[in-house]
């Protein structure tokens, strides 16, 4: 299980060098300067929290348990909410999609207690077995 979670964090690692390349260089072009730094945020926890689930990834190659599982689904969760919705509040404008947006709101705070749970969940992991 843990080589899926270090695929996964290195796909998100990968996504967020590319989310921040075009947000740096093409966005400044399209969107307002508040909108780049609402992107720029998504791109940073995005990166931060691929790094939490390479250290999920790696601590389960020899320590494997439900607190660790549970830690590892709750940072991919968390990325997806947090920030592919700061992504879209970013580029709403953009990808035409204003209406589209109310629901966008309280999906943000949702992934950021998500990501919580997931260090918690990760804290309580560390040193049990199943």
């Amino acid at each position: 299980m843990g080589i899926n979670y270090l695929k996964i964090g290195t796909l998100f690692g990968l996504f967020a060098v590319a989310f921040g390349a075009f947000g740096a260089h093409a966005l400044k072009n399209i969107v307002a300067a508040d909108k780049i730094g609402i992107f720029e945020t998504g791109v940073r926890y995005q990166f931060y929290h691929s790094f939490a689930l390479l250290a999920v990834g790696l601590v389960m190659l020899h320590l494997s348990n439900k607190h660790l599982r549970l830690s590892a689904k709750l940072f991919i969760a968390g990325i997806c909410c947090f920030s592919g919705s700061l992504y879209l509040l970013a580029l709403r404008d953009v990808l035409g999609i204003g209406s589209f947006t109310k629901i966008l709101g309280p999906i943000t705070p949702i992934g950021g207690l998500l990501l919580i749970l997931g260090w918690l969940f990760f804290f309580l992991g560390i040193g049990k077995r199943d």
